[in-house]
């Protein structure tokens, strides 16, 4: 029997990752800013611009997709996987609105999306097999970074664009709830060091995905 359960585990992980990065992501909520947002008049500059930052948060949201999936396969406690999936789900909002703005900014994806996704869900399993607090914890550095990260994007967008400053507000707001639940589920605070490699890694990934 647990190795069945085992098995069917393995399946419903692999379904998520064929599903996050090769079907269209369906949003539960409406994109921010509403039909009026798009109409902002951009420079080709501005665009540019705008298309590599969003580029970039949505490379992010398929690594958060493979982050919550890794840990969620190897939790030890059914509520802890129960949560990581529902945020997951949550984040899957994040990766269609990232994908419906790059397409009204006729540009794509990162070409990169399978090995973002593989190296995180490698990082989540790690994590999630060191214990679940160890695991919840790791969620709360990771929002915490997340926001930084939107932060910046948000000084960085073009003013006018006002389509993805509220998707990026919305995500923030979002992530920030996240690493609350997280925390008060019983996550516990990293190391100094765990949290510099995450920072570098992240780092890694941004940096590439701006570009390819």
């Amino acid at each position: 029997m647990e190795a069945c359960r085992s098995f069917d585990s393995w399946v419903a992980a692999a379904d998520r990752a064929l599903r996050a990065l090769w079907a269209p992501a369906h949003p539960s909520r409406p994109i921010p800013g509403g039909p009026d947002a798009v109409k902002s008049e951009l420079t080709a500059d501005e665009r540019r611009q705008a298309a590599s930052l969003m580029r970039v948060n949505h490379a992010g949201e398929i690594a958060a997709q493979a982050l919550y999936h890794g840990q969620a396969l190897v939790a030890r406690n059914d509520a802890t996987r129960e949560m990581l999936l529902k945020a997951a789900r949550e984040e899957t909002d994040h990766l269609a609105w990232c994908a419906t703005r790059l397409s009204e900014l006729t540009s794509r994806p990162s070409v990169l999306d399978p090995l973002w996704y593989a190296g995180s869900f490698a990082i989540g399993a790690l994590a999630g097999l060191l214990g679940d607090r160890v695991s919840l914890g790791f969620v709360v550095e990771t929002e915490r970074q997340v926001e930084g990260h939107l932060n910046g994007h948000l000084g960085a967008l073009p003013a006018d664009d006002h389509r993805s400053r509220a998707i990026v507000e919305q995500m923030r707001a979002d992530e920030i709830v996240h690493g609350a639940h997280a925390k008060a589920a019983g996550g516990i605070d990293l190391p100094s060091p765990v949290r510099a490699l995450m920072s570098a890694t992240a780092r890694v990934m941004t940096t590439t995905a701006h570009w390819i």
